[in-house]
């Protein structure tokens, strides 16, 4: 039985990522890992190597395999991380969204740029929630960092290639250019935890967020997305391809997310 209490919800509420301490028994993390490497050993579509070749280390990563994944599959149907994800979001119920495994070795020198993910997505609304669950220890100096409460922001920032930190588009109504975060660190209230297998990291898909490279860490560290909706979704159409695309939806502008892509998995 999971203890989603009171505090973690408001904790959510405000600062918009919230680490959550050993709510996933080792079972899960050992499935879990084993499924990665049945994933990187046949690549799904979207497969993306981000180090160049010959650099140091390495940062890959790939998405929307759960239907294919055993692991991934189990994880999300009987793990606590839809009723995790549910709670928390303050919905009824919680629909996957899609799972992303990213992966950097020891000595990557790629950082996760600055970021929040809804406008990669297809999808608009206030419940919406990832959890990042690692499968190895994270020192916190290789902890994914948030900035707090900036998921309270109305602006809409334009996605960037992770490959090269560029904007997916210019001068389109609506978005932003991200700040420069490193710059002014200072400015900022920034969230990052030391982690345990077991431990996850609850975030809003509007919350600002990047990772350090791990040029000076001895480990890899693997990390397990899950993206979850909640019942106020809807299916947003964006001025780029969405990431994931999901070219099998067919869904217009503002219309529920009741799709085979996304079943409930969870109701109160």
């Amino acid at each position: 039985m999971i203890t989603i209490t009171e505090q973690h919800i408001s904790d959510f509420k405000r600062a918009g990522a919230i680490c959550l301490r050993g709510l996933f028994e080792p079972h899960w993390l050992d499935s879990l890992a084993d499924g990665v490497v049945r994933n990187f050993e046949n690549p799904g579509p979207y497969s993306t190597v981000y180090t160049k070749p010959g650099e140091p280390g390495g940062f890959y990563d790939d998405y929307c395999n759960w239907q294919q994944i055993d692991q991934y599959r189990q994880f999300l149907q009987q793990s606590p991380a839809a009723e995790i994800a549910g709670k928390l979001m303050g919905s009824k119920t919680a629909r996957i969204y899609h799972e992303h495994v990213l992966i950097k070795e020891p000595g990557t020198r790629q950082a996760t740029p600055w970021h929040h993910d809804m406008p990669y997505y297809g999808v608009d609304g206030d419940q919406a929630v990832s959890l990042w669950l690692p499968l190895d220890p994270v020192l916190q100096e290789a902890c994914p960092e948030f900035i707090a409460g900036s998921h309270h922001c109305a602006k809409m920032y334009y996605p960037k290639l992770f490959l090269t930190s560029k904007n997916y588009g210019d001068d389109i109504a609506g978005f932003e250019t991200i700040p420069d975060i490193d710059a002014n660190r200072e400015a900022y209230k920034i969230l990052s935890w030391k982690l345990k297998p077991g431990d996850c990291i609850a975030f809003h898909m509007r919350t600002i967020h990047g990772a350090p490279p791990t040029t000076h860490i001895k480990t890899r560290r693997r990390g397990f997305s899950t993206r979850w909706i909640g019942d106020d979704a809807r299916f947003a159409v964006r001025p780029w391809e969405t990431s994931p695309p999901f070219p099998e939806v067919k869904l217009c502008h503002g219309d529920s997310m009741e799709h085979p892509s996304f079943p409930v998995l969870w109701s109160a």
